[in-house]
């Protein structure tokens, strides 16, 4: 079991920076279309803006995950 938290950790850990990077390149995409407004310059503004933050989760549970943290159980 300590080998599975270890080998998620390390999924966390990617999983962080790369639905960052995915999130960032689909809104590149939908705001260069000539049909894009400023709604949707907001919309994924706003969007970025709160996932940015849960990534950062993601990365920080991985990183514990990966040195050990989660392994032994207080009772």
């Amino acid at each position: 079991m300590k080998a599975l938290r270890k080998y998620l950790g390390i999924v966390w850990l990617l999983l962080g920076p790369g639905s960052i990077l995915f999130l960032a390149m689909q809104a590149a995409k939908k705001l260069s279309m000539p049909t894009s407004t400023v709604n949707d310059t907001l919309q994924w503004g706003i969007i970025i803006g709160i996932f940015v933050p849960i990534a950062f989760g993601l990365m920080i549970f991985g990183w514990y995950a990966l040195q050990g943290e989660y392994d032994e159980a207080e009772a």
